[in-house]
């Protein structure tokens, strides 16, 4: 098993198309030259990097870190939306000319994740029309979706999410790079913030989730989209499960699951990300800035 720094530098490096020094690879992974320089050296003697280059050895210890699946929420209404809604799922609407959804199914594709699943429920066969552009995508239904909260599309996938990224399916993706074919442990993405009123993350000096509340000060804020290794994934199909069938349980969260009601299960960590590589469009009037087409009285 590589360690995180290991995992970093290789990750890295398998993205380059060019050769880079040593410094710029201290730099662009946040670790001291001289960590670098030494983790090199060993990389070199074991054979995972030559001339500057990562080598098929090399490639071979990032394996076991390969996502699986990508898995995409897309069941709900979108009432903050509205109109657009009433006749359309929210990720299906467009921004600039291009359906929301697809700014993240490219970047799926981008990181060559073989399986790609959305759950769907609102006007769900209108999701058919992916299928032009993306014929590998696989629907699953979600027959309650207008009886619970979005728990009950995890439920759905709860027996797939090992090794997969679960992605909110209204997220415009500014930063395709984001998206990983490799992802060292399970984590959310999310930004440092002085101050928000949204979701958001506390964590403690390892970056490892504490709590999750609506609003908080310096924090980080949540974006929609998470990655579950082998060992969290299978915890997660039970313990959703138990969150589901509970008291209330319809009306929760699908991610309170690990990081509230069985948080003692899982040590999830936050992978930084900046404001502007997602945007999330919550409101109407929020769409109307992006795309002026929408502003008409």
């Amino acid at each position: 098993m590589l360690t995180k720094k290991e995992f970093d530098v290789l990750l890295l490096l398998s993205g380059e198309e060019k050769t880079l020094s040593q410094r710029q690879i201290a730099e662009k992974c946040g670790y001291s030259l001289g960590s670098v320089n030494k983790l090199l050296k060993e990389f070199n003697e074991k054979g995972y990097y030559t001339d500057g280059r990562i080598t098929s050895a090399g490639l071979n210890m990032l394996e076991p870190y390969r996502v699986k699946r990508a898995i995409f929420l897309a069941a709900g209404f979108g009432s903050r939306l509205v109109p657009i809604t009433l006749n359309t799922p929210k990720p299906l609407v467009r921004v600039g000319g291009n359906r929301i959804i697809d700014s993240l199914l490219d970047a799926v594709e981008a990181a060559e994740i073989p399986e790609i699943i959305i759950v769907r429920g609102y006007l769900g066969e209108q999701f058919d029309q992916l299928l032009y552009k993306y014929p590998n995508v696989k629907f699953i239904e979600n027959p309650i979706y207008n009886e619970s909260n979005n728990i009950s599309s995890a439920i759905c996938i709860r027996y797939m999410l090992q090794n997969a990224y679960v992605l909110e399916s209204d997220l415009l993706l500014r930063n395709p790079s984001i998206i990983r074919k490799y992802e060292y442990q399970s984590n959310f993405l999310a930004f440092p913030v002085e101050k928000t009123d949204d979701w958001c993350f506390h964590t403690d000096s390892s970056g490892i989730i504490t709590s999750q509340s609506v609003g908080g000060v310096n924090c980080r804020q949540m974006v929609g989209i998470s990655y579950w290794n082998a060992d969290d994934g299978a915890k997660l199909a039970e313990d959703l499960n138990d969150v589901f069938t509970s008291p209330g349980g319809r009306e929760r969260y699908w991610e309170q699951t690990a990081l509230l009601y069985k948080k003692e299960h899982y040590r999830i960590a936050v992978r930084e990300c900046k404001p502007e590589d997602v945007t999330e469009i919550d409101t109407f009037s929020e769409l109307k800035k992006l795309d002026k087409t929408y502003a008409v009285d």
